[in-house]
């Protein structure tokens, strides 16, 4: 039976739900929430900054973990400010558009952000397993390719959500029991048949989940056979401080992402509070605490850093070592724009 009525289409407006039965305690749950994003904001921005103005930082390894906290950036920009209208003010309305907006940008940029692990496990592979060639293989032409690749992939792979959602009759409730707007969670809405939509998240899932961690475990495990062989202790561990990094950002972003999948496909078709919990998780983890690990566990970013912040201390008179790198015991030289 096909639907002609026009007000079974794509409503005016959706309404998000929020977190089901804790609808009382908003007010508290936000405040983790704040905490999370505040740190997704600053850190990724200190990220950025730094790795924009350090000319020592340009290199592959932090081209792809600027990329990183990019995405990080808009995946918080894009969810984080309605949750926390929902939590403080109760604003559970979102327009039809909008929410087929931030439907993509989520999916989108979750689908660069798995990309970006993929080519950051690429570039730890070369690294240690193929040092002497890291700079024939990994250069700035390559690199740049990788990371347009990384954005068409993602783009190309979610666009299709959005169109596919705005085709399917909405006869029935049009509140998402969401604090988002997930393309799932939309389709559920639906009274028509919603095959495609179902067969196509799910092919898309597992393209990006199978495929996309199957070749960071066979990058990393390839990385841990060479590490084995490395004649020296410090070399080991040197090598393994900076694939823990990695590592654990790796299972911030796949692990609530793997358990908010299994939750949707396999779990009770009503939507319950772990279930939302979970799927924000997914998104709120990784962008909060992805600077974190790198500025622990990366020695260039925790150092710069830190130069930063004592230099805040001087004199204004003395800031020009800021600008000034030494280059053996007692000599120093002017940065590369000097005398421009």
């Amino acid at each position: 039976m096909v639907l002609s009525n026009s007000s079974y289409l794509l409503p005016h407006t959706f309404f998000l739900a929020g977190i089901p039965g804790l609808t009382a305690a908003h007010i508290w749950i936000s405040l983790p929430f704040c905490f999370m994003f505040f740190l997704a904001l600053t850190g990724n921005g200190v990220l950025l900054f730094l790795i924009w103005t350090e000319r020592s930082l340009h290199q592959p390894m932090f081209f792809f973990l600027a990329m990183l906290s990019f995405v990080d950036l808009v995946l918080s920009l894009s969810t984080l400010p309605k949750m926390l209208a929902i939590f403080w003010f109760g604003a559970t309305a979102i327009g039809s558009h909008s929410c087929l907006f931030q439907m993509f940008f989520i999916h989108a940029f979750s689908a660069m952000e798995s990309g970006v692990l993929v080519a950051m496990a690429l570039d730890r592979f070369v690294a240690i397993c193929n040092p002497l060639r890291y700079a024939t293989i990994l250069t700035p032409a390559v690199v740049a390719k990788v990371g347009g690749l990384v954005v068409l992939r993602g783009v190309g792979l979610t666009i299709s959500f959005p169109s596919l959602a705005h085709r399917l009759p909405y006869c029935g409730s049009h509140t998402i029991a969401f604090t988002y707007c997930e393309h799932m969670a939309v389709v559920k809405l639906a009274c028509g048949a919603t095959t495609v939509d179902n067969l196509y998240a799910f092919a898309v899932a597992i393209f990006l989940g199978v495929g996309d961690v199957a070749f960071i475990a066979y990058s990393y495990g390839q990385v841990v056979r060479t590490v084995m062989h490395f004649p020296s202790p410090e070399a080991r561990a040197k090598a393994g401080s900076t694939c823990t990094a990695h590592v654990c950002v790796i299972l911030f972003f796949y692990g609530p992402g793997f358990l908010s999948v299994v939750m949707q496909r396999f779990g009770p078709p009503t939507a319950s509070a772990a279930k939302v919990i979970l799927a924000n998780l997914y998104l709120l983890f990784p962008p909060a605490l992805d600077p974190i690990v790198y500025g622990v566990k990366m020695k260039q970013i925790r150092e710069r850093l830190f130069t930063i912040l004592s230099l805040k201390q001087m004199e204004p008179t003395s800031l020009w070592f800021l600008f000034i790198r030494p280059q053996g015991p007692g000599r120093t030289h002017p940065p590369h724009w000097w005398g421009r």
